[in-house]
């Protein structure tokens, strides 16, 4: 029944990808959809509840297990935590400035406020990214390998040390392609600021005045 179930599902992906790509996100509708694969649609919303979650679940179907293999590579034991890091970065930035997930982004982003899809990649890709590499260093904190500070707070600053040199022209659509080179060089430049900031002899100066903010 499980093997049943599951070729069902696999056939709605399949004619629902079709769709999107003859008619685009906004035009396509689950009645077309139903339509083609030439069943109900009790049973297609019996699988997928919405056509954004059926939309997120062809969009990136091809690139989870490449964001299962980058989260699942570092290691916050490792005693080189920058490398580890450097690897990780390197390795989003490939996924995320792929030229088709990068029109996935746009297209997410635009569609914000319109439909439930723009909620739908943050919880389940944006965040979910963020909650592991959170982990990962809340760890690398508690084996002394960065300094402690909040581990979500440095997560975001990681995250936004990496896009910082590509963000402005992927939102307005300029950037050209990325190639491996330069995405090392921006990897390790974000790398070394994050380092600077949260490594364990990298940390910043304290109030000189000390925690209550009153002069000695």
């Amino acid at each position: 029944m499980a093997r049943k179930s599951d070729a069902k599902r696999q056939h709605i992906l399949t004619v629902a990808a079709q769709a999107f790509q003859e008619l685009g996100f906004e035009r396509t509708t689950m009645s077309e959809i139903c339509a083609r694969m030439g069943g109900s649609k009790a049973t297609l919303y019996n699988y997928f509840p919405s056509k954004e979650v059926l939309f997120f679940e062809i969009m990136y179907l091809s690139t989870e297990a490449e964001f299962q293999a980058v989260h699942s590579a570092i290691d916050p034991s490792t005693e080189d935590i920058g490398t580890s890091l450097q690897n990780f970065g390197e390795h989003l930035l490939s996924i995320l400035y792929s030229p088709q997930v990068r029109a996935n982004r746009h297209l997410s982003i635009s569609e914000s406020g319109h439909s439930d899809l723009g909620r739908l990649v943050f919880e389940r890709r944006v965040q979910r990214s963020q909650d592991l590499v959170a982990n990962f260093i809340r760890k690398a904190m508690d084996h002394g390998k960065l300094r402690q500070a909040d581990a979500v707070v440095a997560t975001k600053h990681l995250y936004s040390l990496l896009e910082s040199e590509l963000i402005d022209q992927f939102l307005f659509q300029l950037l050209e392609d990325v190639g491996g080179e330069k995405i090392r060089q921006i990897t390790a430049r974000a790398v070394a600021v994050f380092m600077a900031a949260y490594g364990p002899v990298g940390k910043i100066a304290s109030d000189p005045r000390g925690s209550s903010g009153e002069e000695p």
